[in-house]
């Protein structure tokens, strides 16, 4: 009768069986209800300022950003209310599993609800930088070769890339089960056979979009810094992309801060085949839910027009910036010197070079 219990036993639930029992430190319904609305409310703010922003938009390369952005952040508000909204009526409900989904398929929504919101700030944090890189490093060639159109179907791709990476589980590679104290489901963390491969295969492309994130920013940085503090005064002006850099800047920042314990645990559990820490699991998930709830802080704060409001008697253009503070402007010459071999020193000495040649027209004619 048990042999025939269990083989009867659906996938989701063949480890774990509802119900759990409920301790208060790691499943309250205050604490999920107020992140989650918190995230939502976040981010409905965000969409609505960042859709004002792209009607005003005349820069090209900033209406491509704000649609990466508007793709994060709709990607964000999704992901809170999919998966807070069976949360929190979970706390408050308190519904048996096992009658409500008795085959899993409610289950199996929410784990791959679980990885392709996980997923898809990561990779498009990865995405927003690699654009940013050839927007700064190759301006000419990618502004022949990107529209809106491209931009949006990037966008897609990555949502399509998340969702099959996700669907996985489903054909075997991977398994989604129920996960203590009852409340959400999620893939199996294991050391033995497709759990295995599925859990290394998440913390493997979570970490490396936060690696190439950070390669391709730091590029992008300093190649900014060293047309920001070049001499060519004509140069035009690039207080846009430094307002995009900073702000993907903290995007990466904070998506590391979140995601990164939750990555490196999964990752460790797998290649240490020691039992699954529970309460590590839930703590570093709450990390991870960190960063749907600030991505939008970033952008709703750390814009210009915010701080013209914040403090109006300051120019807060980039030479206004470099002009008030000439150490900050040394100090990067000097950076980009060391960084890029020098090539900031020479495009110098040819500016200085060409600006000491006095032109044949401004000569007068001996008398």
């Amino acid at each position: 009768m048990n042999t025939s219990d269990a083989n009867n036993t659906p996938q989701c639930y063949s480890l774990k069986s509802p119900p759990f029992n409920y301790t208060r430190p790691i499943s309250s319904a205050y604490f999920s209800t107020i992140f989650s609305t918190l995230g939502i409310t976040s981010n409905l703010i965000a969409f609505i300022v960042l859709v004002k922003s792209f009607r005003r938009m005349r820069n090209r390369s900033r209406s491509f950003f704000l649609i990466f952005l508007a793709g994060l952040v709709v990607t964000d508000f999704m992901g809170l209310l999919v998966t807070g909204s069976i949360v929190v009526s979970f706390h408050f409900t308190r519904f048996n599993w096992r009658q409500v989904d008795p085959n899993c398929h409610f289950c199996n929504f929410m784990g791959m609800s679980m990885v392709f919101y996980g997923l898809c700030p990561l990779l498009l944090s990865a995405t927003m930088a690699m654009e940013r890189f050839c927007g700064i490093n190759r301006p000419f060639a990618r502004s022949t070769n990107m529209s809106k159109s491209r931009t949006v179907y990037m966008v897609l791709m990555v949502w399509l890339a998340a969702g099959c990476i996700a669907l996985l589980p489903l054909i075997g590679i991977g398994s989604y089960h129920i996960q203590a104290p009852g409340s959400w489901c999620f893939f199996n963390i294991s050391s033995k056979g497709s759990d295995m491969v599925f859990s290394l295969l998440f913390s493997f492309v979570g970490l490396t979009s936060i690696v190439v994130s950070f390669l391709l920013n730091t590029v992008s940085v300093v190649t900014l810094i060293k047309v920001c503090c070049g001499q060519d005064r004509t140069q035009r002006s690039r207080d846009h992309e430094v307002e995009m850099m900073v702000q993907l800047i903290l995007i990466m920042i904070i998506a590391s801060i979140s995601w990164c314990p939750l990555l490196v645990f999964i990752a460790q559990t797998v290649f240490s085949s020691d039992p699954l820490w529970v309460r590590k699991l839930l703590l570093y998930l709450r990390f991870a839910t960190c960063n749907q709830i600030l991505d939008p802080w970033v952008y709703i704060l750390f814009r210009r027009a915010v701080f013209k409001r914040v403090y109006p008697r300051f120019d807060w253009s980039r030479s206004s910036i470099m002009t008030l503070y000439p150490y900050f402007q040394e100090t990067a010459r000097r950076f980009t010197r060391s960084s890029l071999g020098g090539n900031l020193g020479s495009d110098e000495t040819g500016e200085t070079t060409k600006s000491n040649v006095t032109s044949p027209s401004t000569l007068k004619s001996p008398d």
